[in-house]
């Protein structure tokens, strides 16, 4: 999901997604009024529903844009025979650790985790 595409789905109904992790945040006084306004422009959406489309597709852009990191290892090869290596950068290291907690939070659905931004 792209930030740009937020609007649409925002002005659509939405669902509510269960949470497995718990936030409480200090939010500066420009994002809290910036939340706040799009609360009021998207009324049927709330600031949890909000906050967690910003942060998906902040996540996603960010992910696009990790620089990819050429390794030594051959993983393929492109529709011209060329080989394509491994990558060695950000992306694989964030999607192992993503894939790490995500199976941690399904096999341990009792843990609660409480994260205090100040």
């Amino acid at each position: 999901m792209h930030i740009k595409e937020l609007p649409e789905k925002w002005a659509s109904t939405g669902r509510i997604q269960k949470p497995v992790m718990n936030l409480n945040l200090q939010l500066p006084l420009e994002l809290s009024a910036n939340l706040m306004a799009l609360k009021d422009i998207y009324p049927g959406r709330t600031l949890e529903q909000l906050l967690l489309d910003l942060l998906t597709a902040a996540i996603d852009e960010l992910e696009e844009s990790f620089p990819y990191k050429q390794g030594i290892e051959v993983i393929a090869e492109d529709e011209f025979g060329d080989p394509m290596y491994q990558d060695i950068g950000l992306t694989p290291c964030f999607l192992e650790l993503t894939k790490f907690y995500r199976n941690k939070f399904t096999h341990e659905p009792e843990l609660k985790i409480e994260h205090k931004f100040i």
